[in-house]
């Protein structure tokens, strides 16, 4: 029931984009097209998870026992940038659509503050092994839940008669900004 909690916590009432504000330029970067979100959104399931569990153990096995905590950061981007790395030659000769669409956002995922966000969330909260595969579980479905909500909403909005001053980014923001309001109804849920 922990890991359950841990989970739901993680992906619907302390959202990584919606509560945290982390991973933004992807957020509004990809998600014009439900399409892309949606594989970013995986691409990201797979980067925050098993990065999260890397990381976790790399902190825990070599860092901690040699008293190099302070090195996290520069160790995380480290297997963060190497994961993506698999990511992106995966995609490239599996998923050239995908790989096409995503363009400079697949790797970026290097750089989105949300992957690395999740690792330094879950070593400073104090999960366990398992609880940290479920919060970055969680985090990670959360973002592509998200993102794939807000694409489908930008695709209708597209179409919407929307007055020329909010065509394009303000009525992005106004629609990730009621979002954040409507997740908030989540509080209070999970841990």
């Amino acid at each position: 029931m922990e890991l359950f909690s841990i989970f739901i916590g993680a992906s619907l009432v302390s959202n990584i984009i919606l509560a945290n504000f982390l991973g933004i330029c992807s957020f509004m970067g990809v998600s014009k097209k439900s399409s892309s979100a949606l594989g970013m959104g995986f691409a990201v399931v797979f980067v925050i998870t098993t990065s999260s569990m890397a990381t976790w153990a790399i902190f825990h096995f070599l860092l901690v026992p040699f008293q190099l905590e302070f090195m996290r950061t520069i160790v995380f981007i480290l297997v963060i940038a190497t994961l993506v790395q698999f990511v992106e030659m995966y995609m490239k000769k599996n998923m050239q659509t995908l790989y096409k669409a995503l363009g400079v956002y697949l790797p970026l995922i290097t750089v989105n503050c949300a992957v690395l966000g999740a690792a330094l969330l879950n070593i400073d909260r104090g999960f366990n092994f398992l609880g940290t595969v479920s919060s970055a579980l969680g985090i990670s479905l959360g973002y592509t839940l998200v993102i794939f909500i807000f694409s489908t909403i930008r695709e209708r909005l597209e179409l919407a008669n929307t007055p020329r001053g909010f065509r394009g980014a303000p009525i992005a923001l106004i629609t990730a900004a009621i979002m954040a309001m409507a997740f908030f109804g989540f509080f209070g849920l999970g841990g």
